[in-house]
């Protein structure tokens, strides 16, 4: 079996996937490749199994490759036209967003926020030029934290942050949803009245789905509605955001930080104006790389391809 990583980020994710497939199948059943993004086009027609990561798996690549599965590592198929795939009758599979995935996420959005609070660059800057005992930071307890948007990352997330001492809402599409009352919300608004749940928000945690719906949702209304001083922090997708009403906030200083560990082009241009700003604390989307996460998600992957191999179907198929 020919497995194509589309891409060479998250080096990780080969080593992983290639010890795990040793372990369950054999030392010399597949191989596992990756090319550059500008040689996908020809790397894809003689893979048996692509795995997307950050590539855009367009009709055109789809048409172009004979490969029978689209696996994704992790849960985000926003790069991949399913539509094509259906056509064709390429299967497409993902690994949910839950179990150790969501945990590590979660961790890392607590590091981020309280980095943020805390001016962690400021404070390392100073210990650079020898100054002891600023910057004053800001304590969490007490402070309120908004999920928008409520999964198994969302929830993980809240109950990282209950011992803090926080208070949690939410925004969701439906907060009469039974699901809601595991989170242990003070309050849960629908999309529609998003603003009520912002204008009380300090920390704005982003962990909605990416879809065509959702892109850009967290526009200039959003950051309108968020008091002076917020903050926003975001693991999901880069292109949730608005840049520009993003970016506007953040240079005025009506956001007072944000921290992020996705962004609209990835990897995102060291050059980008975002970058720059000193009130922005930047991560290489690692929130979900850790030791744990990345063996349950070889893991799962290795276990639809096996499935391929033996010609049944896999789980978490999507198409």
């Amino acid at each position: 079996m020919r497995i194509l990583f589309c891409g060479e980020t998250f080096p990780e994710a080969r080593r992983h996937l290639e010890k795990e497939l040793k372990e369950s199948a054999g030392a010399d059943r597949d191989e596992i490749v990756a090319c550059h993004h500008t040689t996908l086009r020809a790397a894809v027609e003689d893979a048996d199994v692509i795995i997307p990561l950050m590539s855009r798996i367009d009709a055109a690549l789809i048409d172009a490759g004979r490969f029978r599965l689209v696996q994704q590592w992790g849960a985000g198929l926003e790069g991949v036209d399913l539509d094509a795939a259906r056509r064709k009758g390429i299967r497409v599979a993902n690994v949910p967003a839950s179990g150790n995935n969501a945990d590590s996420v979660a961790e890392h959005v607590v590091l981020l926020i309280i980095a943020l609070l805390r001016d962690l660059p400021q404070c390392q800057a100073n210990v650079r030029e020898g100054l002891l005992g600023i910057p004053l930071g800001k304590m969490l307890a007490g402070r309120t934290v908004c999920l928008y948007g409520l999964g198994s990352i969302a929830h993980a997330i809240a109950q990282r942050l209950r011992p803090f001492g926080v208070r949690l809402i939410g925004i969701t599409r439906d907060p009469h949803a039974e699901k809601v009352g595991r989170y242990e919300l003070e309050a849960c608004h629908s999309m529609e009245r998003r603003e009520a749940a912002l204008a009380r928000t300090d920390v704005l945690v982003i962990c909605s789905r990416m879809t065509p719906e959702t892109r850009g949702t967290i526009d200039a209304a959003a950051f309108r509605a968020l008091p002076a001083g917020s903050y926003l922090v975001n693991p999901a997708r880069g292109g949730l955001i608005n840049y520009d009403a993003f970016y506007a906030a953040l240079r005025s200083g009506h956001l007072a930080g944000a921290g992020l560990d996705v962004y609209w082009d990835e990897p995102i241009s060291p050059d980008d104006p975002i970058l720059a700003l000193p009130n922005v604390i930047a991560t290489p989307h690692v929130a979900g790389v850790t030791d744990r996460s990345y063996q349950e998600i070889a893991a799962a992957v290795a276990n639809n391809i096996d499935r391929l191999r033996r010609g049944l179907e896999p789980l978490n198929r999507v198409v």
